[in-house]
């Protein structure tokens, strides 16, 4: 009977040891290395937040916007969000200011710019080809650092994270559906 007390005390013995080695190994043996795109995500400058708007905000803010950008420019002008991108000026023709409004087609692209596609325009009464007048615009306007007319094709090109914002901050369009007001945008803060 001694013996049967002996043999159970050594096995639960065994059994305590054999749980405290792999406690112990499993505790030095360094963790899972992290997939790459969690590296990335942690190693970013930038931290992300995904905004929604409205038209009625994003006209305050992008007049205000040019507002800034174009001050001391000879030329003013300024940006409508309706069912289409509008953009209203004057140009000057002899001794006289010719109104002018141009309206684009929007489309957010997935590298989070936006191109904004010639629809239509009216230069007071005179009839002009568009790629004269998105020539004369670029030539004449103050335009922010960014923004890319490209007459030839009939559009403008909007390089979302070169605009200058505040605080470094970039921005980039993930929607632009304008018929039914639903506008979306990430911002990237630096974090570094």
């Amino acid at each position: 009977m001694k013996n049967k007390w002996k043999i159970g005390f050594l096995v639960l013995l065994g059994v305590n040891l054999l749980v405290t080695i792999v406690v112990i190994a499993l505790m030095l043996i360094p963790p899972k290395e992290m997939k790459n795109d969690q590296l990335a995500a942690q190693t970013s400058d930038y931290v992300s937040f995904h905004v929604n708007s409205n038209k009625s905000d994003l006209n305050k803010l992008i007049n205000h916007y040019l507002q800034e950008e174009s001050s001391g420019s000879a030329v003013d002008y300024r940006v409508n969000l309706g069912e289409e991108v509008e953009l209203y000026g004057t140009l000057p023709v002899f001794n006289d200011q010719v109104n002018m409004k141009l309206t684009f087609e929007p489309e957010a692209l997935n590298n989070g710019d936006l191109r904004l596609k010639q629809k239509s325009m009216s230069i007071g009464r005179l009839p002009l080809p568009i790629s004269y007048v998105l020539q004369f615009i670029a030539e004449n306007y103050q335009l922010p650092n960014g923004v890319e007319i490209k007459p030839d094709d009939q559009l403008i090109y909007v390089h979302m994270q070169q605009l200058k914002l505040k605080s470094d901050m970039k921005i980039k369009a993930d929607k632009f559906d304008l018929k039914n007001d639903d506008i979306a945008f990430t911002i990237l803060v630096p974090v570094k």
